[in-house]
């Protein structure tokens, strides 16, 4: 639908060249007053313009008519699928909305693995949805930055009696804004930067819902596991408080450890009570990433993914980050779109309304013709000079340049934190496996062979059962630190991690910040 503007374009660039030359030519006549010399800057200003649009191909390429499309999603899609492996759908009818439950349904037909979570939540999720509609008003945003204003039409009729005559005066004008036609260019490259900072959060939103997803999906996994292990514990304890109460019946046992296996016994059942509160909170919180209904409807693995028996190693991790971060792309984009920005705002600091067109007057009699000539309207800087204006763009671009280098000073740090958490908790987790766990196995063993020796009692037995029972609980915690500390590494190379992210799974398994 481009060959109507286009022809349109052709049309007015000799006409409006010609007119500045006139309006110029007038204005330079009339140097010695204000107004003059306002005239003949602003004109000359815009013959400039003109000459450039003309060397990058005049008008014809701004004033191409494209209607809204699909928000440039598959720049979405392909990033997404390059950065995250995964594939990501914007459902724009009920057709494409039918196809995404579809999957939704095959991949809860099966326990999820943490990439069949993340897949589910960015099919779907709502609130990712709805930020992919931010692209379609960008895009729309910048569609109308390409478009003519409409014309003006203005007409007066008046007329009277005079000597049994009836005189009129008939005065018909059609304007178009000439100063927005000369300013589309920049306020399309305002727009066009713009777009793609939008595609670029669009993205960063995707890739900030998978961290949101990996997180609550090895909290809720590791959160059960840990209930299941709890309960051992309790049930331990319990077996230890039912024989100490026998025991003092029949007085072989004194009332103070009594006491103390029944107060383990209250402990540990207020610790499985409080486990599985988090349990099913961090449930609920991984159905409403995953968008679902139901926390039922999710079925999970019955333990935690085993640690990699390497870490990885990234020895440029921070350059790697400025260079592969869109949040930090998307930054830059602002930053060049403000600066856009600043030079629209200094070029329409006098004059931003400016419209000219052909009119035609008739005084006198009704079949006396028309005189017909042209008519100007533009706005008279007398009181504002757009000096506050220009003031303003400039404050806020020099903000997003500060911004900007806060951010690339941030996002240097977040990385660097990722990845030391990333190794930290790598090392954690392989001391707990490689000889924390293993330690604690070969004691119960040990006094295995000690009780059936009589050489310890029953309690001393169960003690030690419950000691082993909790290390593996801590050990399922490294392990899910670990796991959550490797997304954040991940998210930090795409965008802002959610660093404390441990901190909040060890609340949330626990119900306590001191645990």
């Amino acid at each position: 639908t481009g060959g109507n503007d286009d022809g349109l374009g052709l049309f007015l660039q000799p006409h409006f060249r010609r007119f500045c030359q006139h309006v110029g030519t007038l204005a330079d006549a009339f140097q010695a007053t204000s107004l003059g010399r306002l005239l003949a800057v602003t004109f000359r200003g815009i013959r400039q313009v003109l000459a450039a649009q003309q060397q990058r191909g005049g008008f014809v390429s701004v004033l191409q008519c494209h209607g809204p499309g699909h928000g440039g999603f598959g720049r979405v899609e392909q990033t997404t699928r390059e950065r995250l492996d995964k594939d990501v759908k914007w459902a724009r009818s009920d057709a494409e909305r039918t196809t995404l439950q579809t999957r939704v349904g095959e991949l809860l037909a099966k326990p999820l693995t943490a990439d069949d979570a993340i897949q589910l939540a960015l099919y779907n999720n709502r609130g990712l949805q709805a930020a992919f509609f931010d692209l379609g008003i960008s895009e729309a945003e910048l569609v109308q930055a390409g478009r003519l204003p409409n014309p003006h039409f203005s007409m007066l009729r008046a007329s009277k009696p005079e000597n049994g005559i009836r005189e009129f005066k008939i005065e018909q004008a059609l304007t178009f804004n000439i100063f927005a036609l000369i300013t589309m260019p920049l306020a399309v490259e305002v727009e066009k930067r713009k777009f793609a900072q939008a595609q670029q959060l669009a993205v960063v939103d995707v890739a900030r819902l998978a961290a949101e997803t990996r997180q609550a999906y090895y909290t809720a996994l590791a959160a059960e596991e840990s209930v299941r292990y709890l309960r051992k514990i309790r049930q331990a304890a319990e077996a230890g408080a039912e024989l100490a109460r026998r025991m003092a019946q029949v007085g072989n046992f004194s009332k103070l450890r009594q006491a103390r296996e029944q107060a383990f016994y209250a402990d540990a059942a207020l610790n499985l009570a409080r486990s599985e509160q988090s349990a099913i909170a961090a449930r609920e919180r991984l159905a409403r990433i995953l968008g679902l209904p139901d926390r039922n409807a999710i079925r999970l693995p019955e333990r935690l993914p085993d640690l990699p028996k390497t870490v990885d190693e990234l020895p440029g991790v921070e350059q790697a980050a400025l260079d592969q971060r869109l949040d930090l792309q998307a930054i830059r984009l602002e930053t060049e779109a403000l600066a856009k920005n600043l030079g629209l705002s200094k070029a329409t600091r006098f004059i931003n309304v400016l419209e000219v067109g052909p009119a035609r007057v008739l005084e006198g009699a009704r079949d006396s013709g028309y005189k017909k000539g042209y008519e100007i309207s533009f706005e008279l800087p007398i009181f504002d000079w757009g000096g506050s204006k220009v003031a303003k763009a400039e404050s806020i671009y020099m903000q997003a340049v500060e911004r900007a280098g806060e951010s690339a000073i941030n996002a240097r740090s977040e990385v660097r934190e990722a990845y030391h958490a990333y190794r930290t908790n790598y090392d954690i987790a392989r001391h707990f496996r490689d000889e924390v766990v293993p330690l604690n196995k070969r004691i119960s063993e040990e006094n295995m062979l000690r009780y059936n020796g009589m050489l310890i009692g029953v309690f001393d037995l169960l003690a030690d059962a419950r000691t082993q029972i909790g290390s593996v609980n801590s050990y399922i915690e490294t392990l899910r630190d670990f796991w959550i500390a490797r997304g954040d590494l991940e998210m930090a190379m795409i965008g802002k991690p959610s660093l404390n992210a441990s901190a909040r799974a060890t609340i949330a398994a626990t119900g306590r910040a001191d645990h």
